[in-house]
């Protein structure tokens, strides 16, 4: 028994030692890493800025099949956040500063370890060089799991060399996967809903888009409200010789609501209207294409376009559903107006009467007489 308290005793004091060793050592770290993304840099600097995208190249979620996410309503640009929390901690991201596809800053804390994390985006041949550092400070249980698995820049730089390769991954795939079919003419219902209008650059209305829709969710989770079908876009305006459109994002709902004055929110009726549907399954970046392929099927079938109606995108299943761009469904409306009966009135024939020569019957043989 004495030798076993021993044993005990050493390996105590062991672990006593090493964790004052740890606690004591230097907690500061600086990693960095870079990778090729064979994809433009306009589309890897939106992807990587939205934290609702991070699901699907984080290797995080691969070691840690355990973690949550949590998302607030703005998840894109300055002040975006989200959060984490899985069997080895939790924490928090926050954007601190962006320069349009070229840089973001962020700020996270990671259970006690601060750090703040900078990523940037430059043309190369071939795709985009993506640059991903973090610099900060350990926390003491930081310190003591980075001590075992080999310093702080193995543990970081290696999660972010695993990240960098999904996320080259991803955008090939994910963002190039995509269908287009157009359906042909339908009856598209109508009913009440909740809108939030906004005048944008046509080019900006991707990113607008993952900002309102979750907002206008969040406005239904709020005030208790249910959900009567799933969110669409009504285009009022689309200039693209100026490159504006103004649009609503609305939520259907099953009853008339009277939102009261001043709100951002108001309520408005879909009329139903005869339409071209157009289903595009894939990320919003071929939305252009399949708008293209709908105004082509109505001028291939004769067809008019209704000017005085609204353009409609309804999102059966959006980020709010599944991560992966590749299996977004989005359903294109574009009201058209009906053919108008032609009756074809015969032309008023004249008709001439054949002047007749009377003509003396011709001379016959008698049949002969049995």
């Amino acid at each position: 028994m004495r030798i076993l308290k021993y044993i005990f005793l050493l390996v105590v004091l062991a672990l006593f030692a090493t964790t004052v060793f740890v606690a004591t050592q230097k907690g500061d770290f600086d990693v960095e890493r870079s990778a090729l993304i064979k994809s433009p840099k306009s589309t890897v600097f939106n992807y990587v800025n939205d934290y609702r995208n991070w699901e699907t190249f984080g290797s995080w979620k691969k070691d840690d099949p355990e973690m949550e996410f949590y998302y607030p309503i703005n998840t894109i640009g300055n002040g975006a956040s989200y959060s984490w929390n899985g069997s080895e901690g939790s924490g928090e991201m926050k954007t601190i500063a962006v320069k349009g596809n070229e840089s973001i800053h962020q700020k996270t804390d990671f259970s006690g370890t601060i750090s703040d994390v900078y990523w940037t985006f430059k043309d190369t041949v071939g795709g985009t060089k993506v640059t991903w550092r973090s610099k900060g400070s350990m926390g003491f249980s930081f310190k003591i799991y980075s001590a075992f698995k080999g310093g702080a820049n193995k543990v970081i730089g290696t999660t972010y060399e695993k990240s960098l390769a999904n996320l080259d991954k991803t955008l090939d795939y994910e963002l190039k996967t995509y269908t287009i079919k157009v359906n042909g003419i339908v009856k598209k219902l109508g009913g009440f809903y909740l809108q939030q209008t906004i005048n944008s650059k046509i080019s900006n209305v991707p990113k607008n888009l993952r900002i309102m829709i979750p907002k206008m969710i969040h406005f239904f989770k709020k005030n208790h409200l249910v959900m009567y079908g799933k969110p669409f876009v009504l285009y009022h305006t689309f200039d693209t010789a100026k490159g504006i459109t103004k649009f609503s994002v609305c939520v259907p709902i099953k009853d008339e609501i009277f939102i009261s004055e001043g709100s951002d929110i108001t309520a408005g009726q879909l009329v139903p209207f005869k339409a071209v549907k157009t289903t595009l399954k894939g990320d919003y970046s071929h939305l252009k294409e399949a708008w293209k392929k709908t105004f082509e099927y109505i001028a291939k079938n004769n067809l008019a376009q209704n000017t005085e109606g609204s353009s409609l995108e309804l999102y059966s299943k959006s980020i709010e559903q599944v991560a992966n761009p590749s299996q977004w469904v989005t359903e294109i409306y574009i009201p058209i107006r009906s053919k108008i009966a032609v009756v074809y009135k015969p032309k008023p024939i004249t008709v001439v009467p054949a002047v007749v020569t009377e003509q003396p019957a011709p001379a016959t043989t008698p049949d002969p007489i049995p």
